[in-house]
């Protein structure tokens, strides 16, 4: 024989049964145990609704951001906010003034404190010098082309060997 249990103290707090529910695909609504479908693809995709009307609004391709009753709906337009997030207070970022690996600190801060006619106005006679040291290039290229003498090579008789 059994024995009977002793009797329950109102005063402690009961344990909660645990339910394993699980998350409509469609809806986003909680399903208990022994409730809603499941769908396979024949890419052994899975997917559980709650119900009918879930499964064939998703057969249909319909949006649950656009039913006001889903869970979606409500996240997209924001409607259940209950507890705002306290953000974490951005630090300022201090400007660090670093040289660069081509130039030093002052050079870079004596740019800076140019004005855009003068910077212009250096970047056109470094272009001008470029130019210039170019044509230069070429012209000798040309003077020593002409100098040289034109070899003339005479026909070779016989076959194709």
């Amino acid at each position: 024989p059994s024995l009977p249990l002793p009797p329950r103290n109102p005063l402690s707090p009961r344990v909660a049964m645990v339910l394993k529910t699980e998350v409509c695909r469609f809806s986003g609504l909680k399903i208990y145990p022994g409730h809603g479908m499941r769908l396979t693809k024949i890419d052994c995709q899975t997917y559980l609704f709650l119900n009918a009307k879930c499964k064939r609004l998703f057969n249909l391709r319909l949006r649950p951001a656009k039913l006001a009753w889903t869970a979606f709906y409500r996240k997209a337009h924001k409607k259940d906010v209950t507890a705002d997030v306290a953000r974490k207070k951005k630090r300022s970022v201090k400007p660090n003034n670093r040289s660069l690996v081509s130039a030093s600190l002052e050079v870079i801060q004596k740019r800076r404190g140019e004005k855009t006619e003068v910077r212009a106005a250096a970047r056109d006679a470094a272009l001008r010098e470029i130019k210039e040291r170019t044509r230069k290039a070429k012209d000798t290229k040309k003077a020593a082309v002409k100098a040289a003498p034109v070899k003339v090579t005479a026909a070779k008789k016989g076959g194709k060997r």
